[in-house]
């Protein structure tokens, strides 16, 4: 394993470098091949990869609709002004929410009262 010290050099010339040492020592001759036949022993691993932070596609910026669609003074509140999606998820919530308390309170009124033994 080649060792290298740390160093302000850029990466590209740091691991140029590390290359060239790696390559002089003779233990990296009889190294097994790797199972695929593109891969090069020899070359580190950072050296493949190629790092990007470009987006594959680019999105249109919703978000001034959105703030004016939130910012509009209309009477609905604000957890409903997402459309029919928000109403059924507003439903949904307030039902599970009223049915799981009552059950929670039936449970409870059950347990009080425990059953008599003849």
């Amino acid at each position: 394993m080649c060792h290298t010290s740390w160093s302000l050099q850029p990466l590209e010339t740091t691991l140029r470098n590390e290359r060239s040492r790696c390559n002089e020592k003779p233990e990296h001759r009889n190294r097994r091949k790797p199972r695929h036949g593109s891969e090069d022993p020899e070359q580190p691993k950072i050296a493949k990869r190629t790092i990007s932070t470009a987006l594959r596609r680019q999105f249109e910026n919703k978000v001034p609709e959105k703030q004016k669609l939130f910012q509009e003074d209309n009477g609905i509140p604000v957890h409903l002004k997402g459309g029919i999606a928000d109403a059924l998820l507003y439903r949904a919530t307030m039902i599970l929410t009223v049915g799981g308390t009552a059950y929670a309170m039936y449970e409870l009124a059950v347990a009080s009262f425990p059953k008599k033994k003849d």
